[in-house]
């Protein structure tokens, strides 16, 4: 419990990078939760942490409004079209975080990406670092992952979640997701919370 008390605390406090890191992912949300996320992605570029901005490149699905009206979203905050890239995904009937991990770290690998910024909202930053560092380790352990939780919101206010189908306050959502790591560490979807943390301790030394 200690050592996912220390994860936890690293990740939404993450240290920042000495560098610009080449883009920063928005984990996939529904209109609920998307514009705190949209609230990092300008923060970010206007402290140029980063130049670009990556969503995935899917039509609506499993509560994601898509790339085309996040992207127009985005362009109506004052990011040009070069500051935002589509994550290539293919053919999914739906999305999930872990299919949204593989893409994105297949992406930055073919891409030539070396460091990244994942964006979630806070109650999903936990799980959304944990798995995006999991395919990391698997496929591409140069990558360096570094986290940048979404802007908070009301943690009482009641919120679509989850693929679109999961309705509760966001305080609940933290318990929900506190379940699905242990779900997904039993079948091994999910790192260790141990490998998770060796991973953010050594990602300096990567090449």
């Amino acid at each position: 419990m200690n050592n996912l008390f220390e994860l936890l605390t690293k990740i939404l406090c993450d240290s920042r990078p000495a560098a610009s890191v080449d883009g920063a992912y928005l984990y996939c949300q529904t209109e609920s939760s998307q514009q705190s996320l949209f609230q990092a992605a300008l923060t970010l570029l206007d402290n140029s942490l980063t130049s670009k901005v990556f969503i995935l490149n899917s039509s609506a699905k499993s509560g994601y409004p898509g790339f085309a009206k996040w992207s127009e979203r985005l362009q109506e905050l004052g990011l040009s079209p070069g500051h935002i890239e589509g994550v290539e995904i293919g053919e999914r009937e739906a999305l999930n975080t872990l299919i949204e991990s593989e893409a994105l770290v297949r992406y930055a690998q073919q891409r030539g990406y070396h460091s990244l910024f994942v964006v979630a909202p806070p109650f999903q930053q936990l799980r959304a670092v944990m798995t995006a560092v999991t395919i990391a380790i698997r496929e591409y352990p140069q990558l360096r992952i570094y986290s940048y939780p979404a802007v908070a919101m009301s943690w009482q206010e009641e919120v679509i979640h989850s693929q679109g189908t999961l309705r509760a306050i966001r305080s609940d959502l933290i318990h929900t997701e506190l379940e699905r790591i242990d779900i997904y560490q039993r079948k091994r979807d999910l790192a260790s919370v141990e490998k998770v943390l060796f991973y953010l301790n050594e990602r300096k030394t990567f090449a």
